[in-house]
């Protein structure tokens, strides 16, 4: 029998996050494997009046492509994905996978250069997307895999990702609406300042974000949410991180990543697992090893790692960096052909901001 709370997941990604009008076009792109989902988010949308394309790659095409392609196919950009995406409306994504490491025997240089290929429409994307062109959002449905990859059972995974949706509320919708109002009173706190130091056992770090806005995620593009984030001066980052928790690129994971900022570039770079394709990805190109995103979670209903940034991101007491590609609406100039997230424990830590103390202890402490 169909979960109750997929028909209510449905209902808000389609209504509340894209906020779906008629005649509006949509792509769903969805794993074969959560058609319930799919075809519950289809309904929705056509309920709403849209014109909707759905999309079911097989996941194991991508071990495929980048094991054989030649490099005249890794730089191929098909014309049906660009009309897509600088055409359409909007855009949902519904993830799952069978195994979260299918890419992990690929050279990460094949990755890299696909990337760079990709990098014009990953920039048309992000810019529509600032113009309110195009609404966006990025969901995970449980699945196996990501059970797997958090130490659950799918049962208890199951009720994890709900939870962390707030899709056991009566009205979520509501809730993600006052999360928003909550991540209001930071963003207004922040508004016009500068310079931003933090300190703790995993960082010693200082950055500018002069000038740059604060944008809130409350449901509206990643589901479930629950940050603020920004886009720190391109030139102004020094100092170093250790990211504790593992990072996953292109489904592998790289272990216990340092970096080292000078003049806000990463000069130098560490991990016990997967240097190579750490410094690879680093090395995409002009942009990739300068800051695109600083980010800080507001979500303390989402308590354990979990090996996937869209919920891990979220998570009370961390901040996040990304290194790459920024977010034009926040006022960032950073452009790659990567946006790589990599989350930090700031649970024993501070932030100030233009001296005054605005974090401490994984939660902010403005009034």
């Amino acid at each position: 029998m169909p979960d109750p709370r997929t028909a209510k997941l449905a209902k808000l990604l389609i209504n509340y996050s894209l906020d779906i009008k008629p005649g509006q076009t949509l792509r769903i792109s969805a794993s074969p494997l959560v058609s319930e989902m799919t075809l519950a988010a289809y309904e929705e949308a056509v309920k709403a009046g849209a014109h909707v394309l759905v999309e079911q790659p097989l996941e194991e095409a991508s071990e495929l492509f980048y094991q054989f392609a030649s490099d005249e196919q890794l730089d191929f950009i098909s014309p049906v994905r660009k009309l897509i995406v600088e055409t359409f409306d909007a855009d949902l994504r519904i993830e799952a996978s069978s195994n979260r490491r299918m890419l992990s025997g690929v050279n990460p240089d094949r990755i890299a250069r696909n990337a760079k290929a990709r990098a014009g429409l990953s920039k048309t994307f992000i810019d529509r997307s600032a113009r309110k062109e195009l609404s966006w959002c990025l969901t995970v449905y449980p699945n196996n895999a990501n059970a797997q990859d958090a130490d659950m059972s799918l049962r208890d995974y199951t009720e994890f990702v709900f939870a962390a949706g707030m899709l056991n509320e009566e009205n979520p919708i509501e809730y993600w609406k006052e999360e928003g109002q909550r991540q209001k009173k930071l963003v207004e706190w922040l508004k016009d300042r500068d310079r931003v130091v933090l300190k703790g056992s995993y960082i010693d770090m200082a950055f500018s974000i002069q000038g740059r806005k604060f944008e809130r995620c409350d449901g509206k593009y990643n589901f479930p949410d629950g940050e603020i984030f920004t886009g720190p001066v391109e030139d102004s980052a020094e100092g170093w991180v250790r990211f504790r928790y593992p990072a996953i690129y292109m489904e592998q994971e790289i272990t216990d990543i340092e970096l080292w900022f000078e003049n806000g570039m990463v000069v130098k770079e560490k991990a016990s697992k997967n240097q190579e394709l750490l410094t690879s990805t680093l090395n995409t190109d002009d942009g990739a090893r300068f800051l695109g995103e600083w980010g800080i979670g507001t979500n303390y209903g989402i308590t354990k790692f979990t090996k996937d940034m869209l919920f891990d991101e979220k998570i009370g007491g961390t901040i996040h960096f990304a290194v790459g590609t920024g977010y034009p609406e926040t006022g960032s100039k950073n452009y790659s052909a990567i946006h790589w997230d990599m989350l930090c424990d700031m649970a024993d830590s501070e932030v100030t901001v233009d001296n005054d103390l605005f974090y401490k202890d994984g939660k902010p402490v403005i009034g």
